[in-house]
Order: C-alpha cells, then sequence, then structure tokens
C-alpha cells in the first residue's frame, strides 16, 4: 500500500509539474514579446505558477493522507500574502520545501529559494525556477577563487539581482541557513555546538539584507520537526511519515550597520543574531522531541 501512494504521489507531482511549465513557458514567451511597461505585470503573473503547483502538491498530499501535520502560529494575523518576508527554516529532508510551501501557502506570498546551480540541468524544473527569478548559487572552493577571484562575488551578484525582481512585487524568500540537508555525518563534522541543527551560515541572509532589507516586512521562522524520525524524500511520498510539527513565528528584523565602512560590523551583528535564533530554535526541538517521544 506504502508503494502504491509514493507512485500516486510522483505521477500527480510530475503531471502538476508538466502542466504548470506548459503555461508557464507561454508566458515567459510573452515576457519577451511585450512592451518593457508591460513585462512586469507578466512577471508578476508568473508567480501563479508557484501558487498553482503548491496548490496541487497540497490537494496530493491531503489526499493521499500523507502526513498529519502539528502547526503552532505566532502572530499569524500580522502575515499578508501581500507583504514580502524573508523566511528561515531547518533542513532535514526534501520534504521540508513541499511542507513550507504547502502550509505556508495562504499566509505568505509564493516560497522563493536560494537553489543549487546544477538543479538548473533538470528537465522542466531547473529552466522553470529560473525564469521565476530563483537564486542560483555554486559551491566554490578556495582554490578555485584562487584561479578565478571573480568567482568570490558570483553568489552576491545572483542574490542581489534577484533580489531587484523581488522587489516588484510580493515575494517571500527561503533560506536554509545551515546551507544543507542536515545528516549525522555534516552534524559530526558541523562542530556548532548544537544538538539537532548545524552551524548556521549566516552568509545568505546577508546578501538578502543588504539587497531589500528595507522592503522586507519581517522574518519568518519556521522550525520543523519529526518526532518519529526524519523520513527521506521517496518515504515522505508513501505516507511513511505521519507526524510533522511546524512551529511557524513572525519576527521583526532588527536595525543592523548599513554604510560601507561598516561592514564587518554589520556581518558580525547578523552572525550573533542568526546565532541566537538558532540556539532558541535547537532548545526547541530539544524540549519538543522529549514531549512527544518520552
Amino acid at each position: 500500500m506504502h508503494v502504491v501512494k509514493g507512485i500516486l504521489a510522483c505521477l500527480s507531482i510530475t503531471v502538476a509539474t508538466l502542466a504548470v511549465c506548459a503555461v508557464l513557458f507561454i508566458w515567459v514567451i510573452e515576457r519577451f514579446v511585450v512592451s518593457a511597461k508591460r513585462k512586469q505585470a507578466v512577471s508578476q503573473r508568473m508567480d501563479r505558477i508557484i501558487i498553482w503547483w503548491t496548490s496541487a502538491n497540497r490537494w496530493m498530499i491531503k489526499r493521499l493522507n500523507l502526513v498529519t501535520p502539528e502547526i503552532t502560529w505566532h502572530a499569524r494575523e500580522q502575515l499578508s500574502p501581500q507583504h514580502w518576508y524573508l523566511v528561515i527554516c531547518n533542513h532535514q529532508t526534501w520534504a521540508d520545501i513541499l511542507l513550507l510551501q504547502t502550509y505556508l501557502l495562504d499566509d505568505i506570498p509564493p516560497l522563493k529559494f536560494f537553489t543549487k546551480s546544477q538543479l538548473i540541468w533538470l528537465p522542466f524544473v531547473g529552466l522553470a525556477m529560473y525564469v521565476l527569478g530563483f537564486p542560483y548559487v555554486k559551491r566554490v572552493s578556495r582554490e578555485q577563487i584562487k584561479k578565478n577571484p571573480r568567482l568570490r562575488n558570483a553568489d552576491k551578484d545572483n542574490v542581489m539581482k534577484a533580489c531587484e525582481g523581488f522587489k516588484n512585487h510580493p515575494t517571500s524568500i527561503l533560506n536554509f541557513v545551515e546551507g544543507t540537508r542536515h545528516t549525522a555525518e555534516k552534524h559530526q563534522r558541523s562542530g556548532g555546538g548544537f544538538q539537532h541543527l548545524l552551524k548556521p551560515k549566516p552568509g545568505g541572509i546577508n546578501y538578502i539584507l543588504d539587497g531589500m532589507a528595507s522592503d522586507l516586512n519581517g522574518l519568518v521562522d519556521v522550525t520543523l520537526v519529526y518526532p518519529e524520525g526524519v523520513p527521506t524524500f521517496w518515504h515522505f511520498l508513501q505516507g511513511k511519515c505521519p507526524r510533522v510539527i511546524i512551529d511557524t513565528q513572525l519576527r521583526q528584523l532588527p536595525e543592523f550597520a548599513h554604510s560601507p565602512e561598516d561592514e564587518t560590523l554589520r556581518k558580525t551583528q547578523i552572525a550573533q543574531w542568526v546565532q541566537g535564533i538558532w540556539e532558541e530554535k535547537d532548545a526547541f526541538i530539544t524540549d519538543t522531541l522529549r514531549r512527544t517521544t518520552g
């Protein structure tokens, strides 16, 4: 039964992806031929693709009864799909993205998130994320930077370019602050002093705040907890993840130093702020697992 459910979930995601991509590529062609005045309206309309795709996945999750979410909201009444938000979350499995998109959909604008540059080669999906304005980032080693110093600012340039597009209409920018999915091996290497989290990497947040801090209406801080253990994406699609706890709170963005000569101070302030949030998140996960698993 679990395998059948997983196959049906995969088919549903595939059909939804092909359907919305067909519409998206028509709109991409339209954006190329319309006047400059209408390009912004077409770009804004293209975000419906994310809403349609997410709505289809939400219907699939509900119909197949894949998971029972236990959602706690803090200051939900202050959220609006007409505002701009930075969204952060701990990251453990590809299912995180489906859950975040599904259960935040009606309260904030559709999510756009940092995407590894390699994913652009995924059929349909990679190109769709590119034209929808998802920021593409790549991992660059110190050796590569030495050979080509221009790579040092490649990610920042991509994020700043994406931020300019985000200003045109309400957007939620998702950043997995840990930079990768949590695993036991990565946790052991991280050395961040957290029981359930990897050490946060605030560089992406720094880029976003640098690009559009004055446009953001707040920080949506989400914590995902899987009491029965973190599922693989395939296990999630099979319905083998009976419960997920989703804690969502709206935080105000502090005032950080912003002049060019204060760049080092600004980075330190942001790093300390993120570190504090991560310490709270780690304590929350510890307490939640103790209450829910005994």
